[in-house]
Protein backbone atom coordinates (compact mmCIF):
# COMPACT_ATOMS: atom_id res chain seq x y z
CA UNK A 1 0.00 0.00 0.00
CA UNK A 2 1.48 3.38 -0.86
CA UNK A 3 0.42 5.75 2.11
CA UNK A 4 2.28 8.93 2.66
CA UNK A 5 2.82 10.75 6.27
CA UNK A 6 2.83 13.85 7.60
CA UNK A 7 3.84 15.85 10.30
CA UNK A 8 2.86 19.24 9.19
CA UNK A 9 -0.84 21.21 8.55
CA UNK A 10 -1.42 22.89 5.36
CA UNK A 11 -3.32 26.45 5.56
CA UNK A 12 -3.69 28.58 2.50
CA UNK A 13 -5.29 31.88 3.07
CA UNK A 14 -7.63 31.88 -0.47
CA UNK A 15 -10.08 35.05 -0.17
CA UNK A 16 -10.53 37.70 1.67
CA UNK A 17 -12.53 41.21 2.50
CA UNK A 18 -11.62 43.95 4.35
CA UNK A 19 -8.38 46.06 5.73
CA UNK A 20 -7.43 48.14 8.84
CA UNK A 21 -9.42 50.89 7.25
CA UNK A 22 -12.95 48.67 7.20
CA UNK A 23 -12.48 48.27 11.14
CA UNK A 24 -11.90 52.37 11.49
CA UNK A 25 -15.03 53.07 9.22
CA UNK A 26 -17.36 50.73 11.01
CA UNK A 27 -15.80 51.99 14.73
CA UNK A 28 -16.57 55.63 13.45
CA UNK A 29 -20.10 55.57 12.10
CA UNK A 30 -20.97 55.28 15.44
CA UNK A 31 -19.85 58.86 16.80
CA UNK A 32 -20.21 60.18 13.42
CA UNK A 33 -23.23 58.73 11.38
CA UNK A 34 -23.24 59.09 8.00
CA UNK A 35 -20.70 61.59 7.77
CA UNK A 36 -17.83 59.32 9.23
CA UNK A 37 -15.46 59.88 6.73
CA UNK A 38 -14.80 56.84 4.22
CA UNK A 39 -11.00 56.99 4.09
CA UNK A 40 -8.66 56.90 7.17
CA UNK A 41 -5.91 58.94 8.25
CA UNK A 42 -3.19 59.20 10.72
CA UNK A 43 -5.55 58.54 13.67
CA UNK A 44 -6.69 54.91 12.71
CA UNK A 45 -3.97 53.56 14.64
CA UNK A 46 -4.73 55.17 17.69
CA UNK A 47 -8.61 54.18 17.13
CA UNK A 48 -7.88 50.27 16.59
CA UNK A 49 -5.51 50.13 19.79
CA UNK A 50 -8.60 51.83 21.70
CA UNK A 51 -10.64 49.34 20.30
CA UNK A 52 -8.13 46.37 20.87
CA UNK A 53 -7.74 47.66 24.16
CA UNK A 54 -10.78 48.50 25.84
CA UNK A 55 -12.56 45.16 23.72
CA UNK A 56 -14.55 46.98 21.47
CA UNK A 57 -15.15 43.98 19.49
CA UNK A 58 -17.63 44.49 16.99
CA UNK A 59 -16.01 46.81 14.33
CA UNK A 60 -13.73 43.89 13.83
CA UNK A 61 -16.75 41.67 11.91
CA UNK A 62 -17.04 43.33 8.76
CA UNK A 63 -14.45 42.07 6.95
CA UNK A 64 -13.84 37.80 6.19
CA UNK A 65 -11.16 35.51 5.64
CA UNK A 66 -11.32 32.67 4.27
CA UNK A 67 -9.01 29.73 4.31
CA UNK A 68 -8.12 26.52 2.78
CA UNK A 69 -6.42 23.53 4.85
CA UNK A 70 -5.44 20.33 5.30
CA UNK A 71 -4.94 18.68 8.89
CA UNK A 72 -5.68 15.42 10.25
CA UNK A 73 -9.10 14.76 11.34
CA UNK A 74 -8.11 15.40 15.06
CA UNK A 75 -7.38 18.95 14.73
CA UNK A 76 -10.66 19.37 13.09
CA UNK A 77 -12.34 18.04 15.89
CA UNK A 78 -10.71 20.95 17.84
CA UNK A 79 -11.15 23.47 15.19
CA UNK A 80 -14.93 23.09 15.06
CA UNK A 81 -15.53 24.27 18.89
CA UNK A 82 -15.12 27.57 17.61
CA UNK A 83 -18.78 28.09 16.66
CA UNK A 84 -19.24 32.13 16.73
CA UNK A 85 -18.10 33.93 13.63
CA UNK A 86 -16.90 30.69 11.77
CA UNK A 87 -18.30 29.05 8.75
CA UNK A 88 -16.69 25.29 7.80
CA UNK A 89 -17.15 23.29 4.55
CA UNK A 90 -15.50 19.64 5.51
CA UNK A 91 -14.41 17.16 2.71
CA UNK A 92 -16.51 14.35 3.04
CA UNK A 93 -16.20 10.73 3.36
CA UNK A 94 -19.55 9.50 2.53
CA UNK A 95 -19.15 11.17 -1.05
CA UNK A 96 -15.65 10.59 -1.68
CA UNK A 97 -12.67 7.94 -1.00
CA UNK A 98 -10.35 9.97 1.39
CA UNK A 99 -7.06 9.78 -0.28
CA UNK A 100 -4.35 7.56 2.13
CA UNK A 101 -2.50 10.79 3.84
CA UNK A 102 -1.59 10.56 7.87
CA UNK A 103 -0.41 11.74 10.55
CA UNK A 104 2.53 10.70 12.31
CA UNK A 105 4.02 13.21 15.12
CA UNK A 106 7.52 14.89 14.15
CA UNK A 107 10.63 13.99 16.48
CA UNK A 108 9.91 17.46 17.67
CA UNK A 109 6.80 16.84 19.09
CA UNK A 110 6.23 16.43 23.14
CA UNK A 111 4.94 12.83 24.45
CA UNK A 112 4.94 12.72 28.01
CA UNK A 113 2.60 14.41 29.74
CA UNK A 114 3.69 15.49 33.15
CA UNK A 115 1.43 16.35 36.55
CA UNK A 116 -1.79 16.09 37.84
CA UNK A 117 -4.86 17.74 35.35
CA UNK A 118 -4.96 21.57 35.23
CA UNK A 119 -1.16 21.21 36.55
CA UNK A 120 0.67 19.44 34.37
CA UNK A 121 3.83 20.11 31.70
CA UNK A 122 4.30 18.49 28.36
CA UNK A 123 7.79 17.09 27.78
CA UNK A 124 9.99 15.72 25.20
CA UNK A 125 10.04 11.74 25.56
CA UNK A 126 13.05 9.45 25.16
CA UNK A 127 14.11 8.08 21.61
CA UNK A 128 12.89 4.90 22.88
CA UNK A 129 9.47 6.74 22.95
CA UNK A 130 10.02 8.52 19.68
CA UNK A 131 10.38 5.37 17.69
CA UNK A 132 7.80 3.47 19.29
CA UNK A 133 5.26 6.72 18.15
CA UNK A 134 6.04 6.64 14.98
CA UNK A 135 5.63 2.65 14.46
CA UNK A 136 2.39 2.70 16.13
CA UNK A 137 1.25 5.60 13.99
CA UNK A 138 2.27 3.92 10.55
CA UNK A 139 1.09 0.86 11.73
CA UNK A 140 -2.32 2.12 12.67
CA UNK A 141 -2.18 4.17 9.34
CA UNK A 142 -1.67 0.71 7.47
CA UNK A 143 -4.28 -1.81 8.77
CA UNK A 144 -7.04 0.81 9.06
CA UNK A 145 -6.65 1.62 5.32
CA UNK A 146 -6.37 -1.58 4.45
CA UNK A 147 -9.84 -2.60 6.19
CA UNK A 148 -10.87 0.86 4.68
CA UNK A 149 -10.31 -0.44 0.97
CA UNK A 150 -11.11 -4.11 1.64
CA UNK A 151 -14.67 -2.76 2.95
CA UNK A 152 -15.09 -0.78 0.11
CA UNK A 153 -14.14 -3.00 -2.90
CA UNK A 154 -16.63 -4.91 -0.69
CA UNK A 155 -19.73 -2.98 -1.53
CA UNK A 156 -19.51 -1.69 1.72
CA UNK A 157 -21.04 1.95 1.55
CA UNK A 158 -18.22 4.83 1.89
CA UNK A 159 -20.28 6.03 5.05
CA UNK A 160 -19.98 2.55 6.70
CA UNK A 161 -16.11 1.86 5.51
CA UNK A 162 -14.89 5.16 7.17
CA UNK A 163 -16.03 4.36 10.47
CA UNK A 164 -12.53 1.76 9.99
CA UNK A 165 -10.68 5.16 9.66
CA UNK A 166 -8.49 6.86 12.69
CA UNK A 167 -8.13 10.52 13.27
CA UNK A 168 -5.10 10.55 12.22
CA UNK A 169 -6.22 10.57 8.37
CA UNK A 170 -5.97 14.15 7.19
CA UNK A 171 -8.89 16.01 5.25
CA UNK A 172 -9.12 19.34 3.80
CA UNK A 173 -12.05 22.11 4.71
CA UNK A 174 -12.91 25.33 3.73
CA UNK A 175 -12.73 27.70 6.84
CA UNK A 176 -14.09 31.31 6.71
CA UNK A 177 -14.27 33.96 9.47
CA UNK A 178 -14.03 37.28 10.57
CA UNK A 179 -11.19 39.15 12.29
CA UNK A 180 -12.67 39.38 15.27
CA UNK A 181 -13.54 35.21 15.74
CA UNK A 182 -10.03 34.73 14.41
CA UNK A 183 -8.03 36.65 17.12
CA UNK A 184 -10.33 34.48 19.27
CA UNK A 185 -8.85 31.42 17.93
CA UNK A 186 -5.37 32.81 17.97
CA UNK A 187 -5.17 33.83 21.93
CA UNK A 188 -6.87 30.48 22.58
CA UNK A 189 -4.79 27.57 20.15
CA UNK A 190 -1.11 29.38 20.36
CA UNK A 191 0.66 29.94 23.38
CA UNK A 192 2.43 32.95 21.79
CA UNK A 193 5.50 34.58 24.20
CA UNK A 194 3.33 37.87 24.10
CA UNK A 195 -0.01 36.71 24.94
CA UNK A 196 -1.09 37.78 28.57
CA UNK A 197 -3.46 35.19 29.49
CA UNK A 198 -1.77 31.57 29.81
CA UNK A 199 -3.48 29.05 27.27
CA UNK A 200 -2.10 25.52 26.94
CA UNK A 201 -2.70 24.28 23.41
CA UNK A 202 -2.87 21.40 21.49
CA UNK A 203 0.56 21.33 19.58
CA UNK A 204 -0.67 20.36 16.36
CA UNK A 205 -3.57 22.86 16.14
CA UNK A 206 -1.05 25.65 17.60
CA UNK A 207 0.77 24.88 14.35
CA UNK A 208 -2.11 26.22 12.54
CA UNK A 209 -2.95 29.08 14.52
CA UNK A 210 0.80 29.78 13.87
CA UNK A 211 -0.32 29.54 9.84
CA UNK A 212 -3.27 31.39 9.63
CA UNK A 213 -1.27 34.42 12.02
CA UNK A 214 0.96 34.49 9.23
CA UNK A 215 -1.73 34.63 6.00
CA UNK A 216 -3.62 36.60 7.95
CA UNK A 217 -1.78 39.48 9.13
CA UNK A 218 -0.44 40.81 5.78
CA UNK A 219 -3.94 42.07 5.02
CA UNK A 220 -4.63 43.59 8.58
CA UNK A 221 -1.33 44.61 9.85
CA UNK A 222 -2.19 47.01 12.23
CA UNK A 223 -5.06 45.08 13.87
CA UNK A 224 -2.43 42.87 14.26
CA UNK A 225 -0.17 44.81 15.97
CA UNK A 226 -2.22 46.20 18.59
CA UNK A 227 -3.78 42.50 19.04
CA UNK A 228 0.28 41.73 20.05
CA UNK A 229 0.60 45.25 21.93
CA UNK A 230 -2.39 44.31 24.01
CA UNK A 231 -1.43 41.17 25.04
CA UNK A 232 -3.19 39.28 22.46
CA UNK A 233 -6.30 39.17 23.98
CA UNK A 234 -9.31 39.00 21.73
CA UNK A 235 -11.48 41.81 21.77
Amino acid sequence: MNLTFKSDMDVELVDHMGSDESIVQAARVSTAGATAPIQGNSTSAGLINFLMRDRHGTPFEHNSLTFRVRAPLFVMYEWHRHRAGWSYNEESARYRELEPVFYVPAADRNLRQLGKPGAYTFEPGTEDQQDLSTQYHREAAFASWGMYQSALKNGIAREVSRNLLPVSIYKTMYATCNLRSLFSFLSLRWAHPLSSVPTFPLREIEMVAEKLDGSAREHFPVAFEKFDENGRVAP
